[in-house]
């Protein structure tokens, strides 16, 4: 690993990622997504699809499931990445993450909220224990998903409509 692992980047960036998604089958949602900042990486082709609860195939996994999965390979990536810069050893390493939703039905349709996201890092480590907290604590500090869900985020949706698109 090189001595300056941020080479060639900013001091600062924006990191952008876009996806684009179309409807293929009963419940199904192929989508592309793309990194567009601060390098360009992709395309990265996904599916989604739901189980017969929702009227689909499970021919995918359903979307919470890929969420899921982005959190627990989110940290898990950190650690790796953030082992080497800091460097603390890892011989091993396994992540268990459990997310747990509240779910309310409202006549014909339901609400949802998020109740709790836990997160449980076994790290095997020759090095001493205050190093792989530094390092789990640096990994929070590092992924993305993690911090998306520790601070209240605005979310804005548009629908487009014949006279172009408005603010949902």
């Amino acid at each position: 690993m090189s001595d300056t692992p941020n080479a060639g980047l900013p001091p600062q960036a924006e990191v952008v990622f876009d996806c684009h998604g179309d409807a293929t089958g009963k419940m199904r949602n192929d989508l592309v997504v793309h990194m567009r900042e601060p390098m360009l990486e992709g395309p990265f082709e996904l599916a989604t699809d739901e189980g017969p609860f929702h009227g689909g195939d499970a021919s995918a996994p359903p979307p919470l499931a890929l969420f899921v999965a982005g959190l627990t390979g989110c940290i898990m990536t950190q650690i790796r990445a953030f082992a080497k810069r800091l460097d603390v050893t890892l011989d091993d390493l396994s992540v268990d993450c459990r997310v747990a939703w509240d779910w309310t039905a409202k006549g014909r349709i339901y609400e949802t909220a998020p109740k709790s996201f836990e997160i449980d890092v076994d790290i095997t480590s020759p090095d001493a224990e205050e190093a792989v907290v530094a390092l789990i604590n640096a990994a929070k500090k590092g992924c993305f998903l993690e911090q998306t869900l520790g601070v209240a985020n605005t979310i804005n949706h548009r629908m487009k409509t014949p006279d172009g698109w408005k603010a949902g």
